[in-house]
């Protein structure tokens, strides 16, 4: 798979490349990972909040989210948001809201994203949050006594954040590694070759170090050619790094002994070694480098990439592993979608037709009074084609909310965050083995709409 441009990045000027771990370095079976987080958290919410035993005969419906959703805690919604901060697909429960219920709810509001009702699923890691949240709320609504809906995200979040948090999750991935973690060895392959070409290399993550050892050793080590570990690989190991606040606040940095697990107080510069903790602004200091020549990788569009942007200016990459099955939906239903601009085209010939004739009216030299319900007439059959074959275009994405990176015609948000902080993007860390460590990104040039029109003059 390629890798993707927004802006320009020479890597031939980067100095220190930095890897996020989980879904990053390491990616996971994310239906069996959030299937795992998913049981797990709902057998929490009866055992720590005594919610009713009727939700442990829930099943996993792993469609019923996508990254880049947004929870509405105030009205129980789930929402698609677009790159304006507009609803344009919403359900309540398990049921679709109809547009005319949505529009009395949101209208035409530009949301307020920092608003505390409402909660961003913009990592792997919330599938299964969102998938909880939909199918309690329709319960709620069918009548089971489940607290309010802001009080039910909060406990589920809460008992997600804890199965992550207590070890016991990572405890049964860490028992079933074959099972939950993909190994691909081109990833360690690209590893090799970036410290072949004098890159120095390091790993922030918010797991701890015990896990991220074991996790390592198994999917890094076996592929490796050059090197005896992935501990020979990296020059800097940073483990609960508790990304964001990582990259936003001063902290100190424990030194970790990597046989015994042990670790101490560190008051030494941080140049080399494995640690817990600490910060970037510290990291940044004691080695020396300008944010520009750090490049760091990760799939947590805010963690990892847009808190990088407004604090560090380091570059960033995300890893999105999404968009693989985007872009096969996207081939797939190409001839779907040329019928549909095709229809489109001839909309838009036909609105300029009565555009013309409005004008023509105000003038008053109209000479065909009948000529203007013909051309409605004949939009509202084209509008009945198009409004079929979107039917048939959606079938071949996701069937609840369609195109990860689009909401409707428009970007949604996660694409507008996606374009506007992450330098490059992919599907995951191996397809940069088909790039030099040399390489200069540039991106596409973008077309504007003026731009646009003028070509096609």
């Amino acid at each position: 798979m390629a890798v993707f441009v927004n802006r320009t990045l020479n890597l031939k000027k980067i100095k220190m490349i930095g890897f996020d771990m989980d879904y990053t370095l390491v990616p996971y079976h994310t239906k069996r990972f959030e299937q795992l987080s998913y049981d797990m958290a709902k057998q929490r919410l009866i055992s720590v909040c005594s919610y009713p035993e009727e939700i442990g005969s829930l099943k996993f419906d792993f469609s019923r989210a996508v990254v880049g959703l947004v929870i509405d805690r105030r009205n129980g919604y789930i929402l698609q948001v677009s790159r304006y901060n507009k609803v344009k697909t919403s359900y309540y429960g398990l049921e679709k809201v109809h547009f005319r219920e949505q529009n009395r709810i949101y209208g035409n509001m530009t949301l307020d994203l920092k608003h505390p009702d409402l909660i961003s699923l913009d990592t792997y890691f919330a599938i299964s949050h969102g998938v909880l949240y939909t199918q309690l709320v329709q319960m709620k609504k069918e009548g089971l006594p489940l607290p309010d809906y802001g009080q039910l995200e909060q406990d589920i979040r809460e008992m997600i954040d804890l199965v992550h948090r207590d070890g016991s999750l990572k405890q049964v991935i860490q028992d079933n590694f074959p099972r939950c973690v993909i190994q691909d060895a081109r990833t360690a392959q690209v590893l090799e070759r970036y410290r072949a070409y004098g890159k120095k290399l390091m790993i922030i993550t918010n797991s701890d170090y015990s896990y991220s050892r074991a996790l390592l050793d198994y999917a890094i080590n076996p592929f490796l050619k050059h090197h005896s570990s992935w501990q020979e690989l990296f020059d800097i190991v940073i483990t609960f790094a508790d990304k964001p606040l990582f990259f936003e606040r001063t902290a100190r940095f424990l030194r970790i002994d990597p046989e015994t697990g042990l670790m101490r107080n560190w008051e030494g510069p941080v140049t080399g070694g494995i640690y817990q903790g600490g910060c970037s602004r510290i990291l940044e200091r004691d080695l020396g480098l300008n944010g520009s020549d750090i490049l760091y990788l990760g799939d947590h569009i805010y963690g990892d990439v847009v808190s990088i942007k407004r604090r560090c200016n380091w570059r960033t990459a995300l890893v999105l592993g999404d968009l693989e099955r985007e872009m096969e939906g996207i081939r797939a239903s190409s001839e779907v979608q040329n019928q549909i601009n095709t229809l489109m085209d001839a909309k838009d010939q036909l609105e300029q037709r009565i555009n013309q004739i409005d004008i023509l009216s105000y003038e008053g030299t109209r000479k065909n009074p009948g000529e203007l319900d013909s051309l409605y007439q004949e939009i509202d059959q084209l509008n009945e084609q198009i409004s079929r074959l979107l039917d048939t275009y959606v079938s071949f994405f996701n069937p609840y909310w369609g195109q990860v990176l689009r909401a409707g015609f428009e970007e949604s948000l996660y694409a507008e965050q996606v374009e506007k902080y992450a330098c490059i993007y992919m599907t995951r860390v191996s397809d940069l083995y088909d790039y030099s460590p040399r390489t200069y990104f540039r991106p596409i040039k973008r077309i504007m709409p003026h731009e646009l029109m003028a070509m096609k003059a």
